[in-house]
């Protein structure tokens, strides 16, 4: 290895061999969820055991991050240059891409906990190796699997003024509970490892996620090599999502706790969000149209309709680009303290921020302080902003600047000396926000590593077995987190909900995987804990398969990922379900009322015949509106200004990628059943661009002067799509 310590190398090749010599030939590797996972050091070592049958490799981890390709022709064509734009820097994970593949040697085994959505659907080698596991089971079900090296991508310190140090930045999620237990396993006589690999690109982040250099047995450093991070690009947000977001945004408690996930539904609920703060004219406009109050009494009783005066605190597992967003916009602001007595004065209004000589009298009856002052009090005053960090104890005595002051509260020529020399102006060590990795657009990691330094330390970055569940942990014991966790909402996407109550979010009926239960259900289970706390989970109401419109809201599913007795707050496009300590005929009344109006009468039926629904019920007729047409009138209806935009936090797509995107998207449903496949192609032999309208996009598909039969038919689907769409868009404007 190349310097001193025995642990750095600027060759990959080098750290691989290092590997092997410590832990020899029979390897399971845990890698970080998402972003972190340490790519030229992995592909080394799976070409090293594709090179080498005899090293047994078993890769264990979850989302393993891949440039799209498109599965057919067009597709293609329409990805491989968005592909390059957003990835072409990028090495991309080779055994992800053989594990796609079906190409996985057969010494090599890949096990994942949480798929990206979709992507092993038909991979039957994934689906076997597949481990269900709560994420905040993974640490557990990682050691389980025999984890004898852990190797992830981190920041290096030299940047920031931390030589020494790294950051574990995009994915202290479940590292800094390996660390310690994997050398427990090496005092056992096992031999482990730990490998860094650093990347200048990936941002610096502090407090928890900063750990020393040292920690790692094995550090590969290239600086020349260090690539771009993958970004996961803004998807756009349909007007079925917004609804669901604006609903969603009428629960939140001002001074409460917030958790979102991924997706265009996260993204939804934060711009609308924006919107009641810092337009709240606006929002209350749609939301008086909606006679919101008036239909779901669950917002009048949880949520709330004005601006964010004291603001909100983020404790989500994925650190969402959204919270940047919302940090940004002054709403996520709500800081807290690791010091459960000095949290619940906050919550009691006994204490603000702002720091005073009433804040040593509050702390002084709470017995957190004694009077006289004592060390111990004096350097946790100091610890938390109270006093100033110049503020020592000596010999009985403040000292403050060469000047002694007695530090008896009681007196009052010392009280005066207190608030001249020694207090500080306002408490400090809060954080705004906990996560415990994030994966977003490239633009959100710009912002991230743009942060000054009191920025930083507003986020916290830590043990997803702090965030998602109560138990005690190192980092803060269930009363802390209650303390913290105020009215806090906890919401979710499912792909489907049963009439009895029960979320379909992770996989089929058939036993598929679709993605995995990652921490839903420990945040289901924790609203049920705290107090004040909801969860909240979203859906839309339908879904389009092999040609049909299906509900999301069905009679029963023989998969369920949040058993119905954990049923809560349930919200579509359509509406708010509150079903939390109500009866079986209740919750399957409010699920049938927020349901797609197309499907309202056979979920009844269904109702009825099972029992569980008086049978002379009949469907009132208000609740008989909830169609397609509705949503995009009331989002359509929301002026010029277009509150409820697309694209509200930019997009990587041009606008002509938007355009095909949308072609694409409508022949692809078009061509879902047989019937529709051969009545595409009919028309699609046909089709022509006679008025060269489209000769822009087509140029951008490789398709302005095809050759051969196939880029023919692909030329004349494209067209056919694109007059479907009727968007003659030709444009050249490219701003993403």
């Amino acid at each position: 290895m190349a310097d001193e310590t025995g642990r750095r190398s600027n060759d990959v090749n080098a750290c691989v061999d290092e590997l092997i010599a410590r832990v020899g030939k029979t390897i399971t590797l845990g890698l970080p969820l998402g972003l972190g996972k340490p790519i030229r050091f992995v592909n080394a070592l799976y070409q090293r055991a594709k090179d080498d049958p005899e090293l047994q490799l078993h890769i264990v981890t979850a989302l393993s991050l891949l440039a799209p390709k498109g599965s057919s022709s067009l597709e293609r064509r329409f990805l491989e240059p968005f592909a390059e734009r957003l990835y072409g820097a990028i090495p991309e994970l080779a055994y992800a891409r053989d594990a796609v593949g079906n190409r996985l040697p057969d010494n090599v085994r890949v096990s994942e906990f949480f798929f990206k959505a979709g992507n092993y659907l038909n991979n039957t080698s994934q689906q076997r190796h597949y481990v269900c596991s709560n994420y905040t089971h993974a640490v557990r079900d990682l050691m389980a699997q025999g984890v004898n090296v852990v190797a992830q991508m981190v920041a290096p310190g030299d940047a920031v003024g931390k030589p020494g140090m790294v950051s574990l930045s995009c994915n202290p999620d479940l590292t800094l509970d390996l660390m310690p237990l994997l050398r427990e396993r090496q005092t056992q006589g096992t031999p482990v490892a730990l490998v860094a690999e650093l990347n200048r690109n990936l941002p610096w982040l502090d407090r928890h996620a900063a750990v020393a250099a040292s920690d790692f047995d094995l550090v590969f450093e290239q600086p020349a090599t260090d690539y771009p991070l993958f970004s996961a690009p803004e998807m756009a947000i349909s007007p079925e999502d917004h609804l669901i977001g604006f609903y969603a945004s009428a629960l939140l408690r001002d001074g409460g706790t917030l958790q979102v996930g991924i997706g265009s539904l996260g993204a939804a609920l934060v711009h609308s969000t924006i919107l009641r703060h810092q337009r709240n004219g606006d929002w209350r406009a749609v939301y008086d149209q909606l006679r919101v109050g008036e239909r779901f009494p669950v917002v009048r009783e949880e949520g709330g309709t004005g601006p964010f005066e004291r603001g909100l605190y983020g404790c989500s597992e994925m650190m969402v680009d959204g919270f940047l967003h919302l940090m940004q916009a002054g709403i996520l602001r709500r800081e807290v303290f690791d010091h459960a007595d000095l949290q619940i004065l906050i919550n009691a209004g006994e204490l603000d921020e702002q720091v005073s000589m009433g804040s040593l009298d509050v702390l002084r009856r709470a017995r957190l302080i004694d009077s006289p002052l004592r060390a111990r009090d004096v350097s946790w005053l100091v610890s938390v902003g109270v006093f100033k960090e110049a503020v020592q104890f000596k010999g009985g005595r403040l000292l403050v600047d060469g000047q002694s002051v007695e530090g008896d509260l009681d007196d009052p020529e010392a009280r005066q000396a207190i608030e001249v020399l020694a207090l500080g102006r306002r408490l400090k060590g809060g954080v705004a926000m906990h996560g415990g990795f994030y994966v977003g657009p490239e633009r959100f990691y710009q912002a991230l590593r743009e942060l000054d330094a009191e920025q930083r330390q507003r986020i916290c970055m830590t043990s997803v077995n702090f965030i998602n569940h109560l138990y005690d942990h190192r980092y803060g014991n269930q009363r802390l987190k209650a303390a913290q966790r105020v009215h806090s909402r906890f919401i979710n996407s499912a792909m489907m909900y049963t009439l009895g109550g029960a979320a379909v979010s992770d996989g089929l009926e058939d036993g598929r995987v679709v993605s995995g239960v990652g921490g839903q259900y420990n945040f289901v289970a924790m609203a049920h804990e705290l107090p004040g706390a909801r969860s909240i989970l979203c859906l839309r109401a339908t879904r389009h398969s092999g040609g049909q419109t299906l509900s999301n809201i069905v009679f029963n599913y023989a998969h369920c990922t949040i058993p119905r007795h954990l049923r809560d707050i349930v919200i579509t496009e359509y509406g708010i379900a509150d079903l939390r300590g109500q009866s079986d005929e209740q919750v399957y009344l409010q699920l049938i009322r927020i349901a797609d109006s197309r499907f309202q009468p056979g979920l009844l039926k269904q109702a009825q015949k099972a029992g569980k629904v008086d049978p002379g019920f009949r469907l009132p007729e208000d609740w008989c509106g909830n169609t397609p047409e509705a949503v995009h009138s009331v989002v359509a209806g929301s002026g010029e200004e277009q509150l409820f935009p697309a694209f509200p936090f930019g997009r990587d797509f041009t606008d002509e990628e938007l355009t095909l995107g949308k072609a694409l998207k409508t022949l692809k449903a078009a061509t879902a059943p047989r019937r529709g496949k051969l009545a595409t192609l009919w028309h699609a032999v046909r089709a022509r661009d006679e008025h060269d309208r489209y000769g822009t996009l087509l140029a951008r598909m490789g398709l302005e002067r095809p050759t051969g039969l196939r880029e023919k038919l692909d030329q004349r689907l494209l067209i056919h799509g694109l007059q479907q769409i009727d968007s003659p868009t030709d444009t050249g404007n490219s701003n993403a």
